[in-house]
């Protein structure tokens, strides 16, 4: 039995601590902040609450072998899930909407052609089955195994180039163009091409340089469906977390890590803020790596060929508008609409960049709007709590502490918002408005293409002992993603750094 001290009680670190607790090793996790969960916030008040970070599950296969791993207990006896459906309401810029059905590629497709004109399913499902081949090629050393150490060959975009008719037109290799560029070429349709772009903004990707690869984005949620926790997201946060308290982990809250002890030229325990020191044999950092060499003074972390970790997506935020209403929420009212731009163009430049450095609020941003039908966020059924999202610009480009400016982009987003909720200013008993924090911005799942731009550093860090756990490390952002970074962590520590994934 070994001692293992876990930094940080995010998903990932805590999807690690579990599965080694229940290996037979005693496991500790330090966390500077006074809750566990990470990106899973809610906010509460006046018996209204709201989930703040991702609000559905994709991929919840994912939660299940963990809990089936990690007990006798499934997922769904510590968890009620359930499918949304429809998955998602598109509302366009021409005043177009179409609601998509969870996991039914064939309603996909009917719904498509219904909404925007014969053809539009069969074009988005061909896209779609491109994206199946990226994923199927890139499944495991993306998601299920520890990172190759040629990680290289993951720098190649595996989805696979159209087939063009003609004399010149045979060709079916990867391609090297990016999701804006497959979007324009294979949909045609701005409606159809907004709701491609929208699912890689949704992570903070910006389409105009992400790779084609991200077409398994909508992939995932189209094939595995969106699903949605009695309690919002913080519930799984929350099984999660009393799962590896019945093995027996231990927790310390506001105990914030200064520095991993070393020994010997190994990690050797972690050092904190009060002055003691807690050894241990493993130190898995469930923290963004770039503060790792802060807390490490013995020796580079990363080798010349490793992924290193960079300001990547780090380049968009999330502003977060949560509203309290009066008046129940009407019977059939859509869990999630997407209210999209009427100028892609000056979103992406506001948000990534116009090229001159120069960013800032967009007129009329894309906007998320979550409605559960969710007893659990009201304090009765004739109110509803309703929250809107938008991708923008991090701190720092824009000033997010200047009050009137948020204030601004609120009553632009409400407004917005009036589109899937029609007189929803009118209802408005109080709002509370969230803006992207420094060191708390959510990071998109691991890409492949573009030369490995888009992954994530490895698990492994050149440090005997030391490991990096969570979104911002191997294989990304995201409920789902960050549960397998744990499952890896996990196998590594359990099986040795040689082992190459479960099969």
């Amino acid at each position: 039995m070994a001692r293992i001290a876990v930094i940080g009680a995010g998903m990932g670190a805590m999807a690690a601590a579990a599965r080694l607790a229940v290996a037979g090793h005693r496991v500790a996790v330090y966390e500077r902040g006074a809750t566990y969960g990470g990106a899973l916030r809610r906010y509460e008040r006046d018996g209204f609450a709201f989930d703040t970070g991702p609000g559905l599950l994709h991929l919840p296969a994912v939660y299940r072998d963990l809990f089936l791993k990690t007990g006798k207990e499934p997922l769904e006896s510590c968890v009620e899930l359930a499918q949304v459906d429809p998955a998602s309401r598109h509302v366009f810029a021409d005043g177009t909407a179409v609601s998509l059905p969870n996991a039914s590629r064939a309603g996909v497709l009917a719904a498509l052609d219904e909404a925007l004109g014969d053809g539009a399913g069969e074009r988005w499902s061909a896209l779609v089955n491109r994206a199946r081949e990226a994923w199927d090629a890139t499944r495991r050393p993306l998601l299920e195994e520890p990172l190759w150490q040629d990680w290289r060959v993951l720098g190649r975009d595996p989805y696979p180039a159209v087939r063009r008719r003609g004399l010149f037109g045979r060709g079916k290799g990867p391609t090297t163009a990016t999701l804006a560029e497959i979007a324009r070429r294979e949909l045609a349709d701005p409606r159809l091409v907004a709701l491609l772009e929208s699912h890689a903004l949704a992570y903070g990707f910006d389409p105009r340089s992400a790779p084609a690869s991200a077409a398994v984005l909508p992939y995932m949620e189209q094939t595995f469906g969106s699903w949605y926790p009695r309690g919002g997201m913080r519930a799984l946060a929350g099984a999660v977390y009393e799962r590896c308290r019945a093995r027996k982990v231990e927790f310390s809250f506001g105990a914030e890590v200064t520095r991993i002890v070393a020994k010997d030229g190994r990690a050797a325990g972690v050092g904190l803020a009060d002055g003691r020191v807690a050894e241990a044999e493993f130190v898995v950092a469930g923290i963004d790596p770039v503060q790792l060499p802060g807390l490490w003074e013995e020796g580079e972390l990363w080798g010349a060929d490793d992924v290193r970790p960079g300001p990547g997506d780090r380049a968009a935020g999330r502003l977060t508008v949560c509203l309290a209403l009066r008046g129940a929420r009407p019977e059939g009212a859509v869990h999630r609409t997407v209210v999209h731009t009427g100028d892609r163009a000056a979103e992406l430049e506001g948000v990534f960049g116009d090229g001159s450095g120069r960013r800032g609020p967009c007129a009329r941003p894309t906007v998320t709007v979550l409605r559960p039908d969710d007893p659990t966020t009201r304090p009765d059924d004739g109110h509803e709590a309703v929250t809107l999202s938008a991708t923008v610009a991090p701190p720092g480009p824009v000033d997010w502490s200047d009050r009137e400016a948020l204030a601004r982009e609120a009553d632009r987003m409400t407004g917005i918002a009036e589109a899937s909720v029609p007189g929803l200013r009118e209802r408005v008993l109080w709002r509370e408005v969230l803006p992207p924090v420094e060191g708390e911005l959510v990071p998109g799942p691991a890409l492949a293409g573009r030369d490995g731009r888009f992954l994530r550093p490895g698990n492994r860090t050149r440090i005997p002992g030391l490991y990096t756990v969570g979104g911002w490390s191997h294989p990304g952002g995201g409920p789902a993603h960050a549960g397998m970074s744990g499952a890896i962590v996990a196998g590594l520590i359990v099986n040795g750094d040689d082992w190459h994934g479960s099969t």
